[in-house]
């Protein structure tokens, strides 16, 4: 396998160039549903990766033509479903409504319509029609994105059928759960992204259980808003699986932004570079985010995580990593390096480094 990356891929159209590129530097990717040849010349390029097709479980979108969908319902179908069920108690079938009956469009995101989650006609539809476009697609499996925890984009509750947060989540639950089911039953995978899962012990083995879990935001919420220590580490547990964890961390969209290896220092120290990682801006999914270091296979540990005042570093048998959690200034860190490493360009490392708040370091082992 060709480094630890993931190509979190579903802006503009994919190149041919770009294709070629991912195989080289990354284990997993997420597309487009419509991306269906990109998909198929990856597993053609490398039948190790895991290739992932991108599906919202919240939300409708009034402006895609189709015939495929980023929905596992289409607009039509929706706008079908609405009047079919008109006299329904809540009214507007199955797009969730204001109070006065308005149908609710996400703030900053023009054109995509909440559904109603709880619906369990909703539900069924979805996953049918999920299940019907997957079996024998080139696609590994499904990018469930949505999976949200709180009220990301003006839902404003209460609404008809969902007076707080809390029925969306147990909703979720359930159409993940049946979603992931029908998907495994036919050998493909369902990959939630989970909102915010630290806050709900349990949450991320649950919803990760049917082959693995999206962290949009890990260590952080932006490239200037990064966690405090305590929030970072009651996500490391999110890198060691079930299944493939994909992780994202921010950036301002410059590969060589300090995040990019803070991150995956973090990844490797407690997720031992089996799961799949990423370093990308808000919404930068139209290009080949990389590093140097994204390539590199550190191999099996030498040991467990060690660490001291929110600093952890571990030895592999192909290199070496130290991360620094803390972002007080004052709260820098010795860490000693085991000796025969080398940095990225070759040359040897120190014996030790200090390690600034919010920073992190790799090293290969020589030869």
């Amino acid at each position: 396998m060709s480094g630890v990356g993931a190509w979190i891929r579903y802006g503009d159209p994919v190149s041919s160039e770009q294709v070629r590129f991912a195989a080289e530097h990354y284990c997993a990717a997420i597309l487009q549903p419509w991306e269906t040849g990109a998909a198929r010349e990856l597993k053609r390029l490398r039948p190790d990766m895991t290739v992932l097709a991108y599906k919202c479980l919240s939300s409708v979108r009034s402006y895609e033509p189709g015939p495929v969908y980023s929905s596992g319902v289409s607009f039509a179908e929706a706008e079908a479903a609405a009047v079919a069920l008109e006299d329904d108690d809540d009214g507007g079938g199955w797009f969730a409504t204001r109070l006065d009956g308005a149908r609710i469009e996400w703030e900053r995101y023009p054109g995509h319509w909440q559904m109603k989650v709880w619906e369990p006609g909703y539900q069924r539809r979805w996953v049918e029609n999920v299940l019907a476009e997957f079996h024998g697609s080139p696609f590994d499996g499904v990018l469930a994105d949505n999976d949200v925890f709180d009220d990301y984009y003006g839902l404003n509750l209460p609404i008809p059928g969902a007076a707080d947060m809390s029925v969306l989540r147990t909703a979720l639950g359930d159409l993940v759960n049946a979603a992931g089911t029908a998907l495994n039953s036919v050998g493909k995978i369902l990959v939630p992204n989970i909102a915010e899962s630290r806050r709900e012990t349990g949450r991320w083995a649950a919803h990760a259980a049917y082959g693995g879990g999206f962290e949009e935001v890990w260590l952080g919420y932006g490239p200037e808003h990064l966690f405090d220590p305590a929030t970072a580490e009651a996500q490391l547990p999110q890198a060691g699986g079930p299944g493939l964890s994909i992780l994202r961390v921010p950036t301002d969209g410059n590969d060589q932004h300090p995040n990019f290896l803070y991150g995956l220092s973090a990844f490797w120290i407690f997720g031992e570079g089996r799961g799949a990682y990423s370093a990308t801006a808000h919404d930068d999914y139209s290009r080949t985010q990389h590093a140097p270091e994204l390539d590199w296979q550190l191999g099996p540990p030498r040991g467990r995580p060690q660490g001291r005042g929110h600093t952890w570093w571990r030895e592999f048998e192909g290199g070496f990593a130290a991360v620094n959690f803390n972002r007080d200034g004052r709260r820098r860190r010795k860490v000693r390096i085991p000796a025969g490493m080398v940095d990225d360009a070759g040359r040897p490392a120190p014996s030790s480094c200090i390690l600034p708040p919010q920073r992190g370091v790799l090293f290969r082992r020589r030869g």
